[in-house]
């Protein structure tokens, strides 16, 4: 369902906000939707703005299903299944997001949002970029956006992935369509490593029904349900970006990234500007999970895999546990080397056996009290590829990050009887009778 849809059916529910009083971009939207962190909120009334903003949409996995028409603990299937059978979107020739075409540029009129004193300027965290590559075709995926003109954003690319190697192949001069107000389906689309050559909006397509219509002014095709699209290109031009808080809750600093020049911007004619609050539940919601198919599509070679779960603790990215139906000594062993496979950036893999509830930081736990020897039971892997959002990795100029990391097989030993590992339980009773 699109964003307006979802929003209806949380209203219908009664499980969104609505903040009616005036409120800023400048900290105070963001400082509300932090404390109201894994609830959806609408603000109605923002200062300067005729547009309402909506944040907080998918910050639970209960949101996330209820985006799709699923329950929680079928998503990780849903996405590894929509993974494997891509599906080639649809282009119609009209679309909502076109409502509205506007070639005098000033994206100041949009309520692009501050969200923390530290912050370089006001940012777009929530929408994706669309942009093609010469030799592999459509490319979409998140990059963060700091306001720095009337017509311009700085944005944060990483180096040697998608949307740099487009640019470099560009040689400086590469359209892009920026998305914002994006269904559920797109989000967790643009959020997933598939296949360099592959369509990310194939993958949304896959997931549900979506709808592409061309551009207007960039050979691009967007969602026709998106709110809001940005036109223009991306140069080598180098400005200023950051700091910004990253997903770990800790301050990226200030880089020289490239700039994009707004040449139009098409929307509805109420357009909804949808935020994300970086460094917190929706952010790493939609960061994390999607790279929970990729793990299992890697454990499934060696292992039975049950179920993945990228934890909060770990801020949705740097720590696993993996459920498995253990069926040989060595599963658990080579669940973790596969679930690091699966994704690189994983510093921690705890695996456990299918008693145990991956979503219960208490049985996980309980099972490593019970079940795990270190000196039998441990990996470690020295000097490993980290993830750059990892502020203990060990960082060289023009190098890789590096990390260490840690395997935790907290499944029963092969060669003890598992009901000695069982836990055993009290039965239910109606207090009613005895109090």
């Amino acid at each position: 369902m699109n964003l307006r849809t979802h929003i209806k059916k949380l209203d219908a529910e009664k499980k969104i906000k609505r903040i009616k009083k005036e409120v800023s971009t400048k900290y105070e939207a963001a400082n509300i939707l932090a404390e109201l962190d894994g609830t959806p909120v609408i603000f109605e009334n923002i200062k300067g703005h005729k547009m309402q903003i909506a944040g907080n949409l998918n910050s639970s996995r209960d949101l996330v299903a209820m985006a799709l028409g699923t329950e929680k603990e079928k998503l990780l299937n849903l996405m590894s299944k929509s993974i494997n059978n891509l599906k080639a979107p649809k282009t119609v020739k009209t679309a909502p997001c076109q409502e509205v075409i506007e070639k005098d540029i000033d994206l100041g009129k949009l309520p692009i949002m501050t969200y923390l004193k530290e912050d370089g300027g006001p940012y777009i965290p929530s929408a994706i970029i669309v942009v093609n590559d010469k030799e592999l075709g459509r490319n979409v995926c998140f990059h963060r956006m700091m306001l720095i003109g009337k017509d311009t954003l700085s944005v944060r690319v990483v180096e040697n992935r998608g949307t740099h190697n487009a640019l470099e192949k560009s040689k400086g001069n590469l359209e892009v369509a920026i998305c914002i107000g994006n269904s559920t389906a797109v989000l967790l689309a643009a959020a997933t490593s598939i296949k360099p050559n592959e369509d990310e909006f194939a993958l949304a397509n896959a997931i549900e029904k979506t709808d592409l219509v061309k551009c207007k002014t960039v050979d691009l095709e967007v969602p026709a349900e998106s709110e809001i699209v940005l036109e223009g290109v991306m140069t080598d031009e180098l400005a200023d970006e950051g700091p910004f808080m990253d997903l770990t809750g800790t301050l990226d600093f200030v880089r020289k990234q490239p700039t994009i020049k707004i040449t139009c911007i098409t929307r509805r004619k109420d357009a909804i500007y949808q935020t994300l609050l970086p460094g917190l539940s929706e952010h790493k919601i939609l960061m994390g999970m999607p790279r929970e198919p990729t793990i299992l599509n890697e454990i499934k070679k060696v292992a039975k895999c049950k179920n993945i779960l990228l934890t909060n603790g770990g801020n949705s990215w740097l720590h696993a546990v993996v459920q498995i139906e253990k069926r040989k000594a060595d599963d658990g062993k080579k669940a973790i080397e596969a679930a690091f496979k699966g994704h690189n950036s994983l510093k921690l893999v705890t695996v456990v056996d299918d008693d145990i509830n991956p979503y219960d930081p208490l049985d996980v736990e309980w099972a490593l009290s019970t079940r795990f020897q270190a000196a039998k039971d441990t990996i470690i892997m020295l000097n490993q590829p980290s993830s750059s959002l990892d502020p203990s990795a060990e960082k060289k100029d023009k190098e890789k990050t590096k990390t260490s990391k840690l395997g935790l097989d907290a499944t029963i030993p092969w060669d003890k009887k598992k009901d000695e590992f069982k836990k055993s339980g009290y039965k239910k009773i109606d207090l009613k009778k005895y109090i």
